[in-house]
This record gives C-alpha cells, sequence and structure tokens, in this order.
C-alpha cells in the first residue's frame, strides 16, 4: 500500500494478527501474559488496539508465539509503519470514530455502501452536500463554519477517487433517493447526472458501479452501511470492516460472523438492484423528468 496508509488501520491489522497467532500457539491471554511477566490486561489492550506494542515487547511476543523470522520482519515493519503513518485528514469539531472510519476509508481496497436515504458522501456533488449538511446544522444550531469544515472534509474525502491503487467502490442506493429533495431543482439534477457520469469521469481512477434498488422490487429491512475489505500489507490480512453511522455518532463491527452477514446483505442487495447500465438510465431520466 502507498503512504495513505493510516496509522489507525495499521495498529489494528497488527493487534488482529497478535491475536490471532496467540491463539494459533494455544495460548489464552492470561496464559502468555503469565509466562512474559506481564498482566493480562496488557495483552488485552494490545489485542484490542487500545495502546500501541513497544518493539521490545513485540519481539517477546513473536518469540513465544514461535513466530517464523521472516513473517516476524514483517510484523516488525508494519509495527514501525503503524508508530509513523500519518493520522489522515480530521476536520475541527469531527467526532474521533469519524476520523478513525476516514483512515480505514483511505486504506481500504474495497468499499461497498448501501445508503436508503441519500447518495453516499464520496459521490457527492459539492451543492448537494451542502444542501444535505442544512438541515443538520439548523436543528443543532451549529456556526457557519461547522458547515465549510464538513464540505472541505467532503472534498479531501473524494480524492481517494483518484488514489493510486485504484478503489473499488460498489454502491447500491434506493429510488427514494433519486426523489429526495436537497437543494433546488438545478443542485438535483447536477448531483443525479454526476452519478451516471462519475464512474467514467477522467480524473477518477477509482472503479466505481452505481446501482439503484427499485421502489417495485424485492425490498431488504436494512439500515445504511459500508462494508471495507482491505489488502494485504508485509503480508499481514486484516479483517473486514463494517461501519454503521447513527445520530450522534458510529461505531464498527469487527467480528467474524456479522461482518459476513453484512456482506451476504449486501450481495442480496445487489441481486434486487438493476445493473449499472438500467439504473443509469433509470438516473438520467429521473434527473430530466423529475428535476428539470
Amino acid at each position: 500500500m502507498p503512504d495513505q496508509g493510516s496509522q489507525a488501520v495499521r495498529q489494528r491489522r497488527l493487534a488482529a494478527e497478535l491475536r490471532r497467532l496467540r491463539e494459533q500457539a494455544g495460548l489464552t491471554g492470561d496464559e502468555a501474559a503469565e509466562r512474559l511477566g506481564w498482566s493480562g490486561s496488557k495483552i488485552s489492550r494490545i489485542e484490542l488496539h487500545r495502546i500501541g506494542v513497544k518493539t521490545a515487547d513485540l519481539t517477546k511476543l513473536l518469540e513465544l508465539y514461535q513466530v517464523d523470522a521472516g513473517y516476524g520482519l514483517e510484523l516488525q515493519a508494519l509495527a514501525t509503519e503503524s508508530s509513523r503513518a500519518g493520522r489522515g485528514p480530521v476536520a475541527a469539531g469531527m467526532p474521533a470514530d469519524f476520523a478513525e472510519y476516514l483512515s480505514a476509508e483511505r486504506e481500504a481496497g474495497s468499499i461497498w455502501h448501501w445508503n436508503p436515504l441519500a447518495v453516499p458522501g464520496l459521490l457527492q456533488t459539492e451543492g448537494y452536500a451542502r444542501a444535505a449538511n442544512l438541515g443538520y446544522q439548523a436543528m443543532f444550531r451549529l456556526p457557519p463554519g461547522d458547515s465549510e469544515r464538513r464540505i472541505q472534509l467532503r472534498r479531501t474525502r473524494q480524492q481517494v477517487l483518484s488514489r493510486t491503487p485504484p478503489l473499488n467502490l460498489s454502491v447500491v442506493i434506493d429510488e427514494s433517493v433519486l426523489h429526495r429533495r436537497f437543494g433546488d431543482n438545478a443542485v438535483m439534477q447536477a448531483q443525479l447526472l454526476w452519478l451516471t457520469e462519475i464512474p467514467k469521469a477522467v480524473n477518477v481512477v477509482a472503479s466505481i458501479e452505481v446501482r439503484v434498488l427499485p421502489l417495485d422490487g424485492a425490498h431488504l429491512v436494512a439500515g445504511g452501511f459500508s462494508h471495507m475489505q482491505f489488502p494485504q500489507v508485509h503480508d499481514v490480512p486484516l479483517h473486514d470492516l463494517v461501519y454503521l453511522e447513527h445520530l450522534t455518532g458510529s461505531y464498527y463491527l469487527e467480528d467474524e460472523e456479522q461482518t459476513y452477514r453484512y456482506r451476504v446483505t449486501f450481495e442480496a442487495l445487489l441481486e434486487r438492484a438493476l445493473d449499472p447500465a438500467q439504473s443509469a438510465e433509470l438516473i438520467s431520466k429521473t434527473a430530466r423528468d423529475a428535476w428539470a
């Protein structure tokens, strides 16, 4: 991966692999801690990526788990990069959990996004993004600067679409999104037309697929989510992550059984959605007929 790899994601990757190696060695956290003369909570905090792991401590863990020397060097390299990797774009006033999401978004190899309410942020035009922020800003009486920071952050986030190696982005939106007003007719028409143009835009490197779940089709009861998959770094894997957002914050799911359910759900959404060509035709027609 290039330098956009984030500290938070690399630490998460290292922590998950240390837990896997301990379990592979047949040791509980308490047993590993006892052999190293550590507290059980130290092993737990490392594996939950609540604290980093020092080089000397990592060496002891790798020796205890009898990790092959070559693979041990890969993990040491990952640990070094975890301590110095950039934190990525964070705007003042943004919650810490959203900052962590931005880190994951920048390092993901693939993102599957389902949104039944609005166009996903990575595909929003500036006019649409401004209009979408107005209601939130007015409801909570936020200062004007807050909205501007959110718009700037949206621009920065969208740079992931031009990165190398390319992101694979698959988006399913509900047909109702095409009719839900954010801004005036011109804003809505520009947004819908952009959805049909962005997959082939000259400055976009990402592979982008946009599909629409039709109103008259089979529906799944599922709130919006992002399912992220990651390439290996230094031969160290990272499990899929699912990101869920709510009014006052957001949270991750990392458990393999839970993330698998979201994978299956998204695949089911793809089966029920129109194909990319049909979706583009419907989006264009709605832009002409509903928002001209």
